[in-house]
C-alpha cells in the first residue's frame, strides 16, 4: 500500500498554524508596496541607484521595478508595464501563487508557496536576462525604464 504524497496530506497542524506564513509573507510585501506607494520612486535617489546602472550606463534587468510597483498602487497598469513588464508580470505570478498557498493552507495542506525544479529556475534566470537584453536592442526599446 503506498502512502498519499506529502503535497496531499493532511497536515496535524491547525489552520491558524498554517496560515501564519502566508500572513507573514503578506505582511512584509504590503509593508514593502506601502513604502513604494508613500515614498515616490519616479524621484531621483529617492531609493538609492542602481549600481549596475552606475557601472554600465545601461539599465539592469530589473530597473523601473519599484516604478513600477508604485504605478501599480496608483492602478496604472499601463504606467507599471512601461517601466518594467517583467516586475509587473512576476508580481503577478507571485500574487497567484500566493493566494494558491493561502487556499492550500486553509485545506490544512502543508507546503511551500513555491517551489521550482532547476529546469524552471534556469528558464526564469534566462528570461529575466532576455528581457534586460531585449530591452537595450532597438527593437525591444519600448521595454526600457
Amino acid at each position: 500500500m503506498t502512502s498519499p504524497s506529502p503535497v496531499t496530506q493532511r497536515s496535524a497542524r491547525s489552520r491558524a498554524e498554517l496560515l501564519v506564513a502566508p500572513g507573514l509573507a503578506a505582511l512584509v510585501a504590503g509593508s514593502a508596496v506601502t513604502a513604494l506607494a508613500l515614498r515616490d520612486p519616479h524621484e531621483e535617489g529617492s531609493w538609492g541607484m542602481c549600481p549596475f546602472l552606475l557601472l554600465t550606463g545601461q539599465p539592469c534587468p530589473g530597473c523601473g521595478g519599484l516604478r513600477a510597483v508604485n504605478e501599480l498602487t496608483r492602478f496604472d497598469l499601463v504606467g507599471a508595464l512601461s517601466s518594467n513588464a517583467f516586475v509587473v508580470l512576476m508580481m503577478a505570478a507571485v500574487g497567484l501563487a500566493w493566494i494558491g498557498w493561502v487556499v492550500r493552507r486553509w485545506q490544512r495542506v502543508d507546503g511551500r508557496m513555491i517551489s521550482i525544479g532547476n529546469r524552471a529556475g534556469i528558464a526564469l534566470l534566462v528570461a529575466f536576462v532576455a528581457f534586460g537584453v531585449l530591452r537595450l536592442t532597438p527593437w525591444g526599446a519600448w521595454l526600457a525604464p
